[in-house]
């Protein structure tokens, strides 16, 4: 079992990691999730010892990593499938680490045929393809038959055979009653994978719990509805009787009804009541995508910004001049992601009352039609029209030297991304 109590990692004034606790229990599959930046790749780092805690500590099996007695034995890890010298052929690259740990060379070809490079053993890993990289790295986690198994994007560069492989094996792995952590920004994956989810954002802890309580939690349940489209009156008669059975109802673009606060059985029952015939009456539950998106939206730093193309289309008016953009801070058309949380501060996920302006990561207003957290909009965007080639004229006297353009402003050094 992986205990962390009160991890906290910060470089310089740069918070990583702040007061995170969870466990990862033995027998199940456990995800990690969050946004990039988030701090997953530093808290694995700090599990397997390659970086001390700024305070907090965390322990596998009730020891630090670094006090396990021959922790090959007991933790495979893969963070990094390239961490592999290029010029070595795979086989010698995990014989090197079997001797280094003590293991029988016998292991190397076995989990070299678990991960199906057999047939490639004998060939420089400098060649081998990311999805191939992949299983070589895989093959070193495996390699001592560990009891801890961590994972740090391990289907990236997969094939659908080769991700399909990697689910069934780490379900294998759990049901022997090892511990498996994996790290994964594949939703649909982790639905399939995963039993249970650990999720952190900006170094904090979002969420522990198994993913069917995850998805319960994050997301609102409704039944699809749907009357004769040749009669309109139906929808509204139904419309009518649902809400006075204490439904809520939102008419769908495509025509169909949308029903929150009463269940399939009652809303069929009503409709028979109110003489409806319906054409669907589907329940519809969120996929742990929408979950995941809905419980992170306020921990995410990188945003796109709207295209402003259409703007640029817009002619301009008579005698005006685009602005030209200058890159820089507080210069039009600059725009640096808000840093994630400084000195360890919590974070908490923004709340908007009632009739108000949604609200970015930090509280602040969104504009109409701009994107929470992203940049504000263009105020030059209706301007920036492209100008009509000049009429060629004959040249009445030699060029006067162009006056030298100021320097843009430097963009100023921006924080390190977390690990």
């Amino acid at each position: 079992m992986i205990e962390a109590v009160g991890l906290t990692k910060r470089y310089g004034d740069k918070t990583a990691v702040y007061n995170l606790s969870f466990q990862v229990r033995p027998g199940a599959v456990t995800g990690f999730l969050g946004p990039n930046g988030s701090g997953k790749s530093t808290t694995m780092r700090m599990i397997l010892g390659l970086d001390n805690p700024t305070s907090g500590h965390v322990t596998i099996g009730g020891h630090p990593y670094r006090k396990l007695p021959n922790a090959a034995r007991h933790v495979g890890a893969l963070l990094d499938a390239k961490a592999v010298h290029g010029g070595r052929a795979a086989r010698n690259h995990l014989l090197s680490l079997a001797q280094l740990s003590g293991i029988p060379a016998r292991r190397v070809d076995e989990v070299l045929g678990v991960v199906g490079l057999q047939d490639v053993a004998k060939r420089r890993s400098k060649g081998f393809s990311l999805g191939m990289g992949q299983r070589l790295g895989i093959a070193a986690a495996l390699l001592g038959d560990p009891q801890v198994l961590l994972f740090d994007e391990p289907v990236n560069g997969l094939d659908p055979e080769g991700i399909h492989w990697v689910r069934n094996l780490m379900k294998a792995l759990a049901a022997e009653g090892r511990t498996v952590f994996v790290s994964s920004h594949l939703m649909s994956e982790m639905a399939l994978t995963a039993d249970h989810l650990i999720v952190i954002g900006r170094g904090q802890l979002l969420a522990d719990m198994s993913v069917t309580d995850f998805i319960s939690a994050n997301s609102a349940d409704f039944a699809r509805v749907r009357t004769p489209d040749t009669e309109p009156q139906l929808r509204e008669k139904l419309t009518s009787a649902l809400t006075e059975a204490g439904g809520h109802v939102l008419p769908e673009q495509d025509g169909a009804l949308r029903v929150t606060g009463l269940a399939l059985p009652r809303i069929s029952d009503i409709a028979h009541e109110s003489d409806v015939r319906l054409w669907e009456l589907s329940p519809h539950q969120a996929s742990l995508e929408e979950a995941y998106m809905r419980m992170t939206q306020g921990a995410v730093d990188y945003r796109s910004t709207a295209d402003q193309k259409a703007g640029l289309q817009q002619p301009l008016p008579p005698g005006a001049q685009p602005p030209m953009p200058v890159p820089g801070q507080g210069q039009p058309g600059w725009y640096a992601p808000p840093p994630p949380q400084q000195g360890g501060q919590p974070f908490a996920a923004p709340q908007g009352a009632p009739g108000q302006a949604p609200a970015g990561p930090y509280g602040a207003p969104v504009a109409p039609g701009a994107v929470p957290g992203g940049p504000p909009a263009n105020p030059y965007a209706a301007q920036q029209a492209p100008q009509a080639p000049p009429v060629p004229q004959a040249p009445a006297a030699a060029p006067a030297p162009p006056a030298t353009a100021p320097a843009p402003a430097s963009d100023p050094t921006k924080p390190e991304d977390a690990r």
